[in-house]
């Protein structure tokens, strides 16, 4: 990292030095000590234009002025233009109108002092032409990077924004299913030594596919290790699995898959899956003992749709919080709006349909 970053300042103090250095190269044909002095002045500051570009516009300003006062034409003036373009890539639009409006002022006196045969139309405009680019490409330059800035920080925000759905998801998820479990094996450990040493186990086994879910969310989990091609990442064929685990936690929940879902992308079987886990997570917290879930994944050719049901009471708890919000955001990405609500003949349903090929189409 630290050479890296060693050979990006190097790059850029050689780009930053490369225009100067040649604008100096018409020193050596200068037989007079003025125009080489005002030559270097002009170029040399350029050096630092982008650690101080007002500072550095100001003082090849000052030299420009100094070679129209002693009445020096050299073609090292083209370093105002690169001023100007530094101050308009880095300053306010204010401040580059401010700067453009003294080269301008520059050039007028320029063309009043230089045009030959009184022809001052042409070179001026010519010379007018020459700021309006160099202002207009430094504002370009300064929008463009502010964009991209903007396009990296909202990146950047997306990416919490996932990594906070995965957690949520995870830990809210896979602590419902221990508690219960736990809750199971202390009725059970005195009628049924058995049921309840299960019921641990599989409290241990919740935890440490908590542990690596959470670690594969964070990006810190490493191909090489175990746990990897242990634990794939969540698709509709892991839905059976999570339908055991909730029926172990208390929760009978019955799965259907209609359609082959071989051809659905792996990150939007990662979105059903999480959905179908938020939802059953949502009924074994808040629903009584006795109620039973059911899962309807269908699969088509470039839309899956997924229902989940179950037989208890409504509950106001499970249609708000960060949960149902997280799931209205994964369906988004596809197109899908998320569906919640009880049911007309009691309970409580979930539904969405994800779009992962052509147009998404929203219902």
């Amino acid at each position: 990292m630290t050479e890296r970053l060693w050979a990006s300042r190097l790059s850029r103090a050689v780009w930053d030095s490369l225009l100067p250095a040649l604008l100096l190269l018409h020193v050596l044909t200068m037989w007079t000590p003025v125009a080489a002095g005002l030559t270097a002045a002009l170029a040399l500051p350029l050096v630092w234009r982008r650690r101080a570009p007002l500072t550095v516009f100001g003082a090849v300003a000052a030299a420009a002025f100094v070679q129209w006062l002693v009445d020096v034409q050299l073609p090292a003036s083209a370093a105002l233009l690169v001023a100007l373009y530094t101050v308009a890539a880095n300053s306010t639009r204010r401040v580059t109108l401010v700067a453009a409006t003294a080269v301008e002022i520059g050039a007028v006196l320029a063309c009043l002092r230089w045009a030959t045969d009184g022809a001052f139309l042409t070179p001026f405009a010519a010379l007018t032409a020459m700021v309006v680019a160099a202002a207009v490409l430094g504002v370009n330059d300064r929008t463009t990077r502010a964009y991209l800035e903007a396009l990296r920080e909202r990146a950047v925000a997306e990416e919490r924004a996932r990594i906070t759905r995965e957690m949520h998801d995870i830990v809210t998820h896979n602590l419902s299913v221990m508690v219960a479990l736990t809750d199971a094996a202390v009725h059970a450990r005195h009628r049924s030594p058995d049921k309840a040493t299960t019921a641990m186990l599989q409290v241990s086994e919740t935890g440490r596919q908590a542990l690596t879910d959470m670690r594969r969310s964070l990006g810190v989990l490493r191909t090489d290790e175990p746990d990897a091609a242990r634990h794939p990442l969540p698709g509709i064929a892991q839905l059976e699995t999570l339908a055991g685990q909730m029926c172990a936690a208390g929760l009978p929940t019955g799965l259907a898959v209609d359609g082959d879902h071989a051809h659905i992308p792996a990150s939007a079987q990662l979105t059903v899956y999480r959905l179908v886990q938020e939802a059953l997570t949502n009924t074994l917290k808040h629903t009584p003992t006795g109620t039973h879930a059911t899962v309807h994944i269908e699969c088509a050719a470039e839309t899956v749709t997924v229902d989940v049901t179950d037989t208890g009471p409504v509950s106001p708890v499970a249609a708000c919080g960060h949960g149902i919000t997280g799931m209205r955001e994964r369906s988004a990405v596809y197109g899908g709006t998320v569906s919640a609500g009880p049911l007309p003949g009691g309970g409580w349903g979930v539904h969405t349909r994800l779009v992962f090929g052509g147009s998404a189409v929203s219902t």
